[in-house]
């Protein structure tokens, strides 16, 4: 995450002064051991305890649109009870100041990383102690169930403490906004109007902040409520029985609420990947708990192969992202991951045939199709055909889940919302309830994943795309990269030239400002660059399409132009 306005480099002796302050309001005693240990070592003189201390305490995790995400450890740059707390008072002073004369309220969820649970009672105790009517789910649960709270509970505000599929050492804080905003994410002024009341609180001790036990504890009625909502979206009557599939909750919490979930709709009870179906905060089997990351399906590949499963479903951590695996001859590993912007346009086109078949004879289906500005062309195409609305938003489902008359959004990183009456944000459980629906339909008809895809070329063209991430150690190397591209654009990339450069940094017609640059090219391929929002990252994202020939042919074509696209930006931003 960007830092925070104002921080600074602090001499030694207030580096020690702030360290001393915070180990004396930390409510945590492995923080406070952890700190106290810095504090003596560079007292002792240790060069290296300094500079880690200036790298707690120079900077502080800045709250955004995003929230805060950060690693479990002591100081302001890091997630912990104290800047949690700070982060409680600040966002409970903001729904006050918002409620108009009423009693705010709010949710809180919580999912299985390390101190989800602690951050989130500290949270309802912080809310509850500042006059805000605050409800706290009864265990740990997915964050597509907290962002249905929201809506169901009909509350002013929602937090999620969630990393998703981040390292397993981080934790996070999602915020969620009732009323008008219908239960999405924050965005631009609420993330610095509560950004500004986080630093007001900061300036005192969190062991001054009133805490009060007189919180709700929501009922297990609501996790049905969101199990029955969900299990509607399987809506065609299509055998739901015939699809066999294995599942992962990759170590987190989807698995009790997903299961509960296919069984009400009818499907085949799956296959699990054993090693990974409870929650686990150490994440033993993946270094990176993310279903993008290389190996980390490798144990929903084999447990497939010996099941011999017709799909792979895998939901990220906190269950609110959706991976997809199909049997691949041609793999090694038996199966393939779809990709993101694959699955995407399958569930777009399921959306758009719903839409059209619930619209009158001579009437055209009323609605949205939304994507992120970085996700496959591929939506606007589907769209375009059954003569529904199309939205491209910023990155993020707090733009995706906002769309005018949305039926459906995603964006390329596995997040999927199929069904924006319930939930307004990204949901790993009701995507892979449509995904299994549309599944069934297809087994109903002789018909696979495979050839579906084969179907989607063939009547929207191939798209193919690709994606570049650089991941660096100083955040100054993304600023150098984005600024070259800005000062000397390239008038082309390999053999294909530039027809246009979008820079969306003080916005671009109905986008808000971004630092994002949009390379468009005469064959009509497309770049995108950016940096990353979570994560040390510069995100290159390409995108190529062909209408002509056999499917083979289009996808000969696509891939080819992607390929050489990626190879002229590697070489351009290296």
């Amino acid at each position: 995450m960007s830092a925070a306005e104002g921080d600074r480099v602090l001499d030694d002796a207030e580096l020690l002064e702030q360290a001393r302050a915070w180990v004396a309001q930390d409510p945590d005693p492995e923080t406070r051991d952890e700190l106290n240990a810095l504090i003596v070592a560079a007292e002792a003189g240790s060069a290296v305890a300094i500079r880690d201390l200036h790298a707690r305490f120079d900077t502080r995790l800045a709250f955004g649109t995003a929230g805060l995400r950060g690693e479990i450890a002591a100081g302001p740059n890091r997630m912990n009870r104290v800047l949690v707390a700070q982060a409680a008072a600040g966002f409970a002073r903001y729904l006050l100041d918002h409620a108009h004369g009423e009693t705010p309220s709010v949710v809180i969820g919580y999912d299985g990383r390390k101190n989800s649970d602690v951050f989130a009672r500290d949270t309802a105790e912080l809310m509850a102690g500042a006059g805000v009517r605050a409800v706290l789910l009864p265990r740990m649960m997915p964050t597509p169930v907290l962002a249905f709270a929201v809506r169901h509970l009909d509350v002013s505000a929602g937090v999620m403490v969630t990393a998703s599929h981040n390292p397993p050492n981080d934790n996070g804080y999602k915020v969620y906004l009732g009323g008008e905003n219908h239960g999405s994410q924050i965005v631009a002024p609420a993330d610095s109007d509560i950004a500004a009341r986080i630093l007001e609180a900061a300036k005192g001790s969190v062991s001054d902040l009133p805490r009060s036990e007189a919180y709700e504890v929501a009922p297990e009625s609501l996790e049905a409520e969101y199990i029955a909502a969900t299990a509607s979206v399987a809506g065609t009557s299509a055998p739901r029985d015939a699809v066999s599939f294995t599942y992962t909750a990759m170590h987190g919490v989807g698995w009790r609420t997903a299961a509960a979930v296919f069984a009400r709709a009818g499907f085949a009870e799956p296959t699990v990947v054993v090693d990974q179906i409870d929650p686990d905060a150490a994440f033993p089997t993946v270094a990176f708990p993310n279903p993008e990351e290389p190996g980390a399906m490798d144990l929903s590949f084999s447990t497939a192969r010996a099941a011999g499963s017709d799909l792979i479903i895998a939901n990220d951590p906190d269950a609110d992202r959706l991976a997809v695996a199909i049997p691949d001859p041609e793999s090694a590993d038996g199966y393939r991951r779809l990709s993101g912007n694959e699955v995407g346009a399958l569930l777009g086109w399921r959306a758009a045939r719903l839409a059209d078949e619930s619209a009158g004879p001579d009437e055209a289906p009323f609605g949205s199709l939304a994507c992120s500005i970085v996700s496959s062309p591929a939506l606007a195409a589907v769209a375009h055909r059954y003569r529904l609305d199309f939205a491209d938003t910023l990155t993020g489902f707090k733009w995706v889940s906002r769309a005018p008359g949305l039926l459906y959004g995603f964006e390329e990183a596995l997040g999927y919302l199929v069904n924006p009456d319930t939930v307004r944000d990204k949901d790993g459980i009701s995507a892979a309830t449509a995904f299994l629906d549309l599944a069934a339909s297809l087994a109903a008809e002789g018909k696979t994943i495979r050839t579906h895809l084969d179907e989607f070329a063939q009547t929207f063209g191939y798209f193919a795309s690709d994606q570049i991430s650089i991941r660096v150690t100083d955040l100054s190397e993304i600023d150098r990269v984005m600024a070259a591209l800005r000062s000397t654009p390239p008038s082309r990339l390999g053999e294909v030239a530039v027809s246009q450069i979008d820079d969306l940094r003080d916005g671009f017609g109905h986008l808000p400002p971004s630092d994002v640059l949009r390379i468009l090219l005469e064959d009509g391929s497309r770049v995108m660059v950016r940096p990353s929002g979570t994560e040390p990252k510069l995100k290159i994202y390409i995108d190529a399409s062909s209408d002509e020939g056999s499917v083979a042919e289009r996808e000969a074509t696509a891939v080819a132009r992607v390929r050489a696209l990626a190879d002229a930006m590697r070489a351009l931003t290296a």
